[in-house]
């Protein structure tokens, strides 16, 4: 989607929940610098990301923001830090930006994408 659209999305973002707004932008910014080629969209009304196969997402919530793995089930989670227990998806709440880095969020974003990898299967 265009990027007009992604600040837009985040601009609305901003006027509703500025911690989550900051949380937004700052993993943005990472995935940004940690993933080439890295693809975003704007869908179920949060922001996706992609670099070959579609791995993460982030959701802004009123007390939090979720990142999203949509095959987070198949992490091996040593930390057990991911949340859920749904078939596929796990996922980090972060209520500061401190989580980023407590949390551990650029490893989950490795193990994220390699999970979807190995859902995808060989090209």
């Amino acid at each position: 989607m265009a990027a007009k659209s992604i600040e837009h999305w985040l601009e609305d973002i901003r006027l509703l929940n500025e911690e989550g707004h900051s949380l937004a932008v700052a993993l943005r910014a990472l995935l940004q610098r940690q993933f080439q080629p890295l693809e975003e969209e704007i869908k179920y009304g949060g922001l996706l990301f992609a670099s070959g196969p579609h791995f993460c997402g982030v959701f802004v919530y009123r007390q939090h923001v979720s990142l999203e793995f949509g095959h987070g089930a198949a992490i091996a989670d040593a930390l057990g830090l991911l949340e859920g227990s749904g078939k596929l998806r796990r996922h980090l709440k972060l209520r500061s930006l401190d989580d980023i880095a407590s949390k551990q969020v650029a490893h989950y974003l490795a193990l994220g994408l390699a999970a979807a990898q190995s859902a995808e299967g060989p090209p």
